[in-house]
């Protein structure tokens, strides 16, 4: 027996409405990171990198949070002065290193910056929120700088692979699942 779909058959409404979930969880499953947008903002004669980030897991990602297995990412900061005649001269660089976990006991998610700034969320949308959000990081003197000249700032944020434990990293270095890297967002700065 064969069926037909026509626009007025309620299987017609079903089919429509199962075409519009997959699409929609197909466009809020997509995993990464992206720069939304970042700043320099001068501070007692420091300039200040403020940025934010849309963080998004994967399922593999995700899971393997929920398990236990701590995340790090690693935050990168560039300045160069863009010289025609030779290659950029390099101003300034920064890392900064942020490590997310998840602790079954208390049912919390932990955020940690440099092994000193901890944070406890309860969910991970929260987490999520917070890592994506950099604020008052001190990335370069303003004594580096000379006013005539233009810089170019870049940044990137990107999960760490290698701190990931050993069984998992093999899986992580060949899935694009664990590939959660952003493009280098890149401004000028003139000081």
């Amino acid at each position: 027996m064969m069926a037909f779909i026509t626009p007025f058959s309620p299987n017609f409404r079903v089919f429509v409405a199962a075409l519009l979930l997959a699409f929609a969880a197909g466009v809020h499953a997509e995993s990464g990171i992206q720069v939304k947008a970042a700043e320099l903002d001068l501070e007692e004669e420091v300039y200040q990198l403020k940025a934010d980030f849309e963080v998004n897991f994967s399922q593999a990602v995700e899971d393997a949070l929920n398990k236990g297995v701590p995340l790090n990412f690693t935050v990168e900061f560039e300045l160069n002065r863009p010289r025609w005649y030779w290659l950029d001269e390099s101003i300034a660089s920064a890392q900064q290193q942020i490590r997310i976990s998840y602790h079954a006991l208390t049912k919390q998610y932990r955020l940690q910056v440099h092994e000193q700034q901890q944070k406890s969320f309860a969910t991970l949308a929260e987490l999520k929120t917070e890592l994506g959000h950099i604020q008052e990081w001190k990335v370069v003197e303003r004594a580096q700088l000379r006013k005539r000249y233009s810089y170019e700032a870049r940044l990137r944020m990107k999960l760490d692979l290698s701190q990931l434990p050993k069984p998992l990293q093999v899986n992580a270095l060949t899935s694009k699942d664990w590939n959660m890297e952003s493009d280098w967002y890149r401004w000028t700065l003139t000081p």
